[in-house]
């Protein structure tokens, strides 16, 4: 009988809500590439990395995914043996880390986790994690605050960074540069002049500024004007395939890759 490979990766504090992962959920269903390689998949396994001390958002993943396709397996790693819980409603759950628990999964959604590593860790984990996908497999790096209210996240395939999404409820910002503060550990440190990702936030800032006249019908309408006056700026931002109650915007990650030069 063959030993599952022993999980990579260290225990993180594990603190989750209920619904606090929902924005990235419903920007995978309502993604293109995400939708397809689900679609498309011979064996739709999605690992959910690290869910923490409760598996609630594993299943309200599952739950989610199930509406693209219904027979996804969905399996929740966690490397603290403790808070592996017993298999619920379809979703499976096992010890795992980086090494993905020798699954080829077609989705990984790995919220929470990188954050609490070192910045020097992120490339190690994000190469282990992507030779473990299965065919035009994606995975999702992201941050978030406790109630999902701010969140930041990369997709990525099996060639690397692919886009940068940030995610909010509008009605909880004074402005997107406070969404600075959740952005994934490989960006966070560096939001400071002269690199692509301070002048993308700095750059939404103003035109959210711009847009302030749209706040009276909501802020809702408000993030929509500023993504308007960002693409009249040449800003390279992916359309949105259909509206969503969420504030959204993603760019291509060329647009914000880090200049180490």
């Amino acid at each position: 009988m063959t030993r599952p490979p022993r999980p990579v990766g260290v225990p993180t504090r594990g603190t989750t809500n209920a619904n606090r992962l929902r924005r990235a959920d419903r920007w995978m269903v309502n993604s293109p590439r995400v939708r397809a390689a689900l679609e498309s998949a011979t064996d739709p396994v999605v690992v959910d990395l690290g869910y923490g001390r409760l598996p609630v958002t594993t299943l309200e993943l599952a739950t989610r995914l199930r509406a693209v396709r219904s027979d996804v397996r969905v399996v929740g790693l966690e490397i603290d043996p403790q808070r592996v819980v017993p298999d619920t409603d379809g979703v499976e759950f096992k010890v795992g880390g980086f090494e993905l628990a020798g699954l080829q999964p077609v989705l990984v959604r790995a919220f929470n986790v990188l954050r609490q590593y070192p910045e020097a860790a992120v490339d190690e984990a994000w190469a282990q994690m992507r030779s473990r996908l299965g065919p035009g497999g994606l995975i999702v790096d992201g941050t978030c605050d406790e109630l999902g209210r701010r969140c930041c996240w990369v997709l990525l395939d099996g060639d690397g960074p692919v886009s940068l999404t940030l995610a909010c409820d509008p009605r909880h910002i004074d402005r997107p540069s406070d969404l600075a503060e959740r952005l994934p550990k490989v960006l966070i440190h560096h939001n400071v002049p002269g690199q692509p990702i301070h002048t993308l936030l700095s750059s939404a800032d103003r035109a959210w500024a711009t847009a302030a006249g749209h706040s009276v019908f909501g802020p809702r309408d408000r993030w929509r004007a500023m993504l308007t006056e960002l693409a009249a700026t040449g800003v390279p931002i992916e359309p949105q395939r259909r509206a969503v109650r969420d504030a959204v915007l993603t760019v291509p990650w060329s647009a914000v890759a880090p200049d180490v030069g």
